[in-house]
């Protein structure tokens, strides 16, 4: 960015800018100060580098403000961002060194800065007294002194910030790690401003181990040279309290007796009248108990900041301000403080592992920096809820252990206000977080245990302990607008309820799980398959863990499992899903048996989601053993086995058994109509599954009628916003492209986008893979430019919501190397080809139909690039592997003669092109139809071999019938037929379909 260079201050009344880091605000303050008693204009800006943000765009935002810049230079100003040294250096030559007259600086620091820091020529303040400092600072800037010197006795300003206050005890030493909180420490700052003499009482309150003592020790610190005095006093127990507000009686040297009580009258009495010192700040932390100390808390013309958990200190004339977690980028940049060894990816992970608590992270930081232990193990362990408390290490900014705090906390709810505990252990049995608590109370009595009926049933009960718990911070409450007005949701800190959960007794344990998970059963919408209850079914299947849902017998909890498992699977949470239906199997087998009907609706479950996710071996080993002890017992129309064999079918389509998959399929669909009709889901659902066998087995007309069908009569029986509608959609649209109807293929398709990403998200692997097929629709319609540009966006979409691995990803990323290839980026194309191709033979095998598919478009590659004698081997092998794969007469293998015919006549092997090029048309003709465009294609390379061997006359009139079909069929402008008319030779690209 290009700044306006402005001329330098001219003597006299100067404007100054200075600019200084949070950390540094008491130097800032200072030296405004004393430029403002020397009369010149003081603008305070505070230096915060955010991420994203260049170091040169900041310095030079800077500079669009009259006046002379002058930098408080400390390892801090340096650290914000955070950015290198080397970083720093470049800016600092190209923007400072540039408009060296603009800048000035001192330093405050005996730290090493960045080397480029010379170009400020600092005035170095570090380690002298006032007197000296001013002296420094004036003669950088140029200004002249007026006579007023900095040992003046004046307190009307701040005071020099290597000075301690007066009266200084008790204050935490600093954490040198602190981090982030500049909002905060504002706000606390100007509350104290704003609130009249006698009122200026702030309470930061929050859970325990987010940070308010660091908070107010920060303050103490950063504020401290407005201060004369500076007293902390922990004020947990009222002894201790009182005890060390009397020791301040000599500290303030008042003149009084040795009593107790006498020392104490002493001290509220002098900092009511403000004397010998106006200007103090009292510190209370945790003051966890307001009606045990409130009569204590001073007035006067100081300052009174409390710690607390309790917000019942906003009754005792006290304003409330709440710390909370970290922001992410918070506790990124303490993590890779604590941890130096952590990249900022890892730091993330921990960060959200811990849920952003700066105690935890404080440990586990601390204990990670010296183990070899990585992150990732490390979250596995927490996730397992083994006791990582063993062996962390504490770092004394934090001298209480968490499970120490809470032990205190809960040893205190004991005594108020017992129910508080029983609901505290009730919440612990959801997931932490958000937890809908209220779903207890629609319980009827009889399935309540006679411990909690007299709490669940009694509101004022209730409402007590609830209350109670918030007062303390353990929860707090929370407003969806999507939840029922009687649903009460509290939420609760990760770490707050593991400890809690490791406190309650064995004994309990099973008694208040059992509540929770009646609960959950009772709050399942029974209704998975709707995309309206999925927000509800998120909400569930976080809690299904904690509630310890699959040791139940109960079967309306059984059902609950299965349900959730249903909506992961067609929310697209596949990977979750897999994992929730391993450890359920490993449970119910224990207590049910394997052939307990449950188990088998288990399998089926787990079949669905190793389909979706594209585990198509796992999906049919499975199946097939499954249906092995099925066939022993079972009618081949009993449900079991057709629910099996459907599953069992799409695997062996995903593994290229195309014929024996659609045997599969006819038979389920024979058993479904002859069980159910034609309009049952289950049935619709069997004629879908048939269209892709033959969808994939090229037989496109019989595919496209029956999709026909299917569509019809989903948007009947399921709506038209029902995700298994919306497929037929997409599979129709499909099967219209394959059949060379492209401008009605990307009709239909973009109407299905747009009802995707209305109903399912746009991050929904359905609607992904709906978005390419549109761009596909659109680029074989001839849009290529936008389509190849909307292309690469999805596919990077899909390999970040379903990973490069996964065959959706595989499909888009296979027609996005034939874009690039078309386009022109050979390189680009030949890497991501390459990749979908040892992909596929490392997934399915090299005889596998995908990984023979797409051998053929990296001949293509080659081929563009002048290695065609490689490209045509290449082809000749795929041709010999894909026939032998599907046979002959499959699209697939006349795609791959095409292509071979071509590279014949490119080698002047016009016979032999010819031949090929004649019988492929004749047979492609045979199979889609005369006008379908590969067979077109067809065509017009047979008229260029024709050509060739110099026969003219067929060549025309074969090429002109041609392109007479192609202006018929895709259009006279279509990019097909202008390459036609333009003799350019045809080609054939390979698409894996979804199967």
């Amino acid at each position: 960015m290009a700044v306006a260079r402005k001329p330098a201050p001219t003597a006299g009344r100067q404007t100054i800018i200075i600019s200084f880091a949070g950390f540094n605000r008491a130097w800032a303050a200072w030296i405004g100060d004393r430029l403002t008693r020397h009369g010149h204009e003081v603008v305070f800006q505070r230096w915060d580098l955010l991420p994203g943000t260049s170091i040169e765009n900041a310095l030079e935002d800077l500079m669009l403000a009259d006046g002379r810049i002058l930098v408080v230079l400390s390892d801090w100003y340096f650290q914000l961002g955070p950015r290198t040294y080397l970083d720093w250096n470049h800016a600092l030559r190209t923007v400072v060194a540039e408009n060296s007259d603009r800048f000035a600086a001192v330093s405050i620091t005996a730290e090493a800065l960045p080397s480029a820091a010379a170009v400020f020529r600092p005035a170095e303040l570090w380690g002298i007294g006032a007197e000296e400092a001013e002296r420094r600072l004036l003669r950088r800037l140029g200004i002249q002194p007026t006579g007023v010197k900095a040992s003046d006795e004046s307190r009307s300003g701040p005071r020099f910030p290597d000075d301690d206050p007066l009266v200084w005890g008790g204050v935490p030493r600093r954490n040198i790690r602190f981090t982030g909180r500049e909002t905060l420490l504002s706000d606390i700052y100007h509350q104290f401003q704003r609130a009249p003499r006698g009122a200026a009482v702030c309470t930061l309150f929050g859970l325990s181990g987010v940070g308010k003592t660091q908070l107010a020790a920060e303050y103490v610190y950063r504020f401290r040279s407005e201060y004369d005095m500076v007293w902390w006093v922990s004020a947990d127990q009222r002894g201790t309290l009182r005890q060390r507000l009397a020791e301040l009686a000599p500290a303030l040297d008042l003149a009084t007796g040795p009593e107790y009580g006498e020392r104490l009258r002493a001290v509220h009495d002098a900092l009511r009248r403000g004397e010998p010192h106006s200007h103090w700040l009292l510190v209370l932390d945790g003051a966890d108990d307001p009606q045990l100390v409130a009569d204590l808390v001073p007035t006067g013309p100081g300052h009174v900041l409390i710690t607390s958990q309790n917000l019942a200190w906003g009754e005792h004339n006290s304003e409330l301000m709440e710390v909370p977690v970290y922001t992410r980028e918070e506790s990124v940049a303490f993590v890779r403080r604590r941890a130096r060894r952590l990249d900022p990816a890892e730091a993330d992970r921990l960060a959200e592992a811990l849920g952003d608590l700066p105690l935890l992270l404080d440990q586990t930081a601390g204990w990670l920096s010296d183990s070899v232990m990585s992150v990732d193990e490390y979250v596995e362990l927490l996730d397992s809820g083994s006791d990582v408390e063993v062996g962390l290490k504490v770092a004394a900014d934090f001298p209480m252990t968490f499970q120490t705090a809470w032990s205190i906390l809960l040893n205190r709810l004991r005594e108020t206000v017992p129910e508080s505990v029983d609901l505290l252990r009730l919440c612990v049995f959801f997931a932490p977080g958000s937890i809908p608590i209220g779903w207890v109370r629609r319980l009827p009595t009889r399935e309540l245990p006679e411990s909690l009926t007299g709490l669940v049933n009694d509101p004022l009960r209730w409402t007590e302990a609830s209350n109670k718990l918030v007062q303390y911070s353990v929860v707090r409450r929370e407003t969806h607008e999507s939840a029922a007005d009687d649903s009460e949701i509290l939420h609760m800190h990760r770490m707050v309820h593991q400890t809690v959960r490791d406190s309650v007794p064995e004994a309990n344990r099973e008694e208040f799980s059992r509540v929770v998970r009646s609960a959950l059963a009772k709050a399942d919408p029974g209704q998975p398959d709707d995309s309206r209850q999925w927000q509800r079914y998120a909400e569930l299947v976080k809690h299904l863990r904690s509630a310890s849902v699959l040791e139940s017998t109960d079967p309306d909890v059984q059902q609950l499992v299965l349900n959730c498992l249903a909506y992961m699977t067609n929310s697209g949470e596949h990977g979750a899903g897999l994992e929730l239906v391993g450890r359920a199997l490993t449970a119910w087998r224990i207590t049910l048996g394997d052939d307990h009907p449950r188990v088998r609706d288990l399998v089926n479950q787990q079949l669905s989601l190793l389909l979706a996710a594209g585990d198509d071996a796992e999906a049919a080993r499975i199946g097939r053993e499954s249906m092995a002890r099925l066939d022993a017992e079972n009618d081949p129309q009993d449900l079991e086995v057709l629910r099996m064999a459907d599953g069992i079918a799409a695997a062996l389509r995903g593994l290229g058994q195309y014929e024996e998959a659609l045997t599969l399929s006819d038979q389920v669909l024979n058993g479904y109509r002859d069980l159910f009709g034609d309009r049952d889901p289950r049935t619709l659902n069997a004629m879908n599954n048939r269209a892709v066998s033959l969808r994939i087995l090229g037989r496109y007309e019989e595919a496209l009628r029956l999709d026909r069908q299917t569509l019809d009569g989903r948007r009947e029986v399921l709506g038209p916003r029902h995700r298994f509608t919306m497929l037929s959609e997409f599979n129709y649209a499909w099967t219209l492209r394959l059949l060379g109807r492209y401008d009605e293929a990307v009709s239909v398709q973009e109407r299905s986008v747009q009802a995707n990403r209305r109903v399912l998200g746009r991050d929904h692997p359905q609607t992904l893979i709906a978005e390419h097929n549109l761009t596909m629709c659109q680029y074989r319609a001839g849009d290529r430019l936008r389509a190849k540009t909307d292309m690469g966006g999805t596919l990077e979409r899909l390999e970040r919501v379903l990973g490069d691995g996964h065959p959706w990803t595989l499909i888009a990323a296979a027609n996005y190397a034939c874009a690039e290839r078309e386009h022109g980026d050979l390189d680009r194309a030949r890497f991501i080809g390459e990749s979908v191709v040892r992909r596929y033979r490392e997934s399915l095998g090299p005889a596998h139909p995908y990984a023979i598919g797409t051998s053929v478009n990296h001949a293509l590659m080659l081929r563009a690039a002048g290695e065609r004698r490689d490209a045509t081997r290449l082809t000749e092998e795929c041709l010999d592997a894909m026939t032998a794969a599907v046979g002959a007469d499959h699209p697939w293998t006349l795609g791959i003669a095409l292509n071979l015919a071509v590279a014949r006549n490119l080698s002047d092997d016009h016979e032999a092109a010819e031949q090929l090029s004649s019988s492929t048309a004749l047979r492609a003709a045979a199979v889609l139809g005369p006008h379908h465009p590969l067979v077109l294609s067809c065509r017009v390379a047979h008229a260029s071999d024709l050509r060739g061997l110099r026969r003219q006359r067929e060549a025309d009139k074969e090429e002109g019938e041609a392109l007479e079909a192609l202006a018929a069929t895709l259009g006279s402008q279509h990019v097909h037929t202008v390459s036609a008319r333009s003799r350019t030779h045809p080609h054939w690209d390979f698409e894996p379909l979804a199967s």
